[in-house]
């Protein structure tokens, strides 16, 4: 294999590809980036076994053939070669890659073996406006689990009927819902996406214009200019959020976002290094109190806003009301409560199509 390409080109590519490298594994072709030079492109390919990314790019090609280099060494070196052209040639066991007046070399190992990517997925599809599928991703992701107790809890599950689109995240503690339109749709859809696998195509989306998604046999496949991205599905039942999210409120809570936002965050700052890292809210007429207190310090706020209901004093882990909070879009914000240990929503406060429930956490004082 021989070929010439420029520098800035072929950074960009590797950039995107090298995302879909296992970085902990026992089979190091997981670890590569598989060049094929073909015609007059190269064409670079990574997978995990879970998420596929594939880019191509326009190079002069000398000599057609293929060969894996390990991914990050890889994408490591290239990315200092963004002002330069650049030839890559393999034969054998090494790849040289001449630059400039220089000439370096990286170890290579043969193709046969890496894993097939399957991008043969068209079954059935649905279609939104790029921005929306940009603010389902945004809105919920950061909800989903992290461990692998639940691996579908680690993803979005996305439900398309009637022209609309639901996304829902949890991850046990904290549960993120959002409802966006969809401007065609093949069937109607009920999909667990890996959160990961979302993020990556929340990068490679362009900045406007409508994009199509492709679902088949619990694989996912987007199309973006020559990047194609392919991941498998999460398996299995997703919680249903309806028989989660409580329907009717003992006290609610109108409240200028930003103010509030600020002082959750000044509060967090005492207890950032707690286990569970606490704030409490107490809610009264006319205002939430917000405080913490640690061996650091502590912090006492007073919050001007409208309230309907009881009175209240509440405890919440600062990250989860402090995404959940900078996560809304309009200038108030809604929260609404039932009691000291059962969950809490956040919305905004005219549109109710993105919500936030949030699971207090028990202290001596509400036990």
């Amino acid at each position: 294999m021989k070929a010439v390409c420029e520098g800035i080109n072929l950074s960009e590519a590797v950039l995107k590809v090298v995302k879909a490298c296992a970085v902990r594994t026992t089979v190091p072709l997981l670890e590569c980036i598989k060049i094929t030079a073909k015609n007059d492109e190269l064409i670079l390919s990574a997978t995990d076994g879970e998420l596929s990314i594939i880019k191509k790019i326009k190079a002069e090609i000398y000599e057609e053939g293929e060969t894996c280099v390990p991914g990050r060494y890889f994408a490591d070196f290239i990315k200092k070669l963004e002002g330069v052209q650049i030839t890559l040639a393999a034969d054998g066991a090494r790849m040289e890659i001449e630059y400039a007046d220089s000439r370096s070399y990286l170890q290579v190992l043969p193709t046969e073996d890496f894993p097939k990517i399957t991008t043969d997925i068209s079954e059935n599809s649905f279609k939104m406006a790029v921005e929306d599928l940009k603010k389902v991703i945004s809105a919920t992701t950061f909800c989903c689990a992290t461990d692998e107790s639940r691996p579908n809890l680690k993803g979005c599950q996305f439900v398309i009927a009637e022209g609309k689109v639901c996304v829902t995240a949890l991850d046990g503690f904290r549960l993120a819902t959002i409802t966006a339109p969809v401007t065609a749709s093949s069937a109607d859809i009920d999909i667990i996406c890996p959160a990961r696998t979302l993020s990556e195509i929340d990068k490679m989306l362009p900045a406007e214009g409508e994009t199509e998604i492709f679902v088949q046999r619990g694989m996912i496949l987007i199309s973006v200019d020559d990047t194609v991205l392919t991941s498998r599905l999460y398996g299995g039942d997703f919680i249903k959020k309806e028989n989660i999210i409580p329907r009717t409120f003992t006290t609610t809570v109108t409240v200028d976002k930003a103010a509030l936002k600020s002082s959750i965050e000044r509060a967090a700052v005492v207890v950032r290094s707690d286990k569970n890292s606490l704030i409490i809210f107490d809610i009264s007429a006319g205002r939430i109190e917000v405080s913490s207190n640690s061996e650091i310090g502590n912090v006492q706020e007073p919050v001007k806003a409208e309230t309907e209901g009881h009175d209240i004093r509440i405890a919440m882990n600062s990250r989860f009301i402090t995404e959940a909070v900078g996560a809304l879009e309009e200038e108030k914000i809604t929260l609404s409560f039932n009691s000291a240990v059962q969950p809490f929503v956040c919305t905004n406060n005219q549109n109710k199509d993105v919500l936030y429930l949030i699971l207090p956490v028990r202290t001596a004082n509400n036990a």
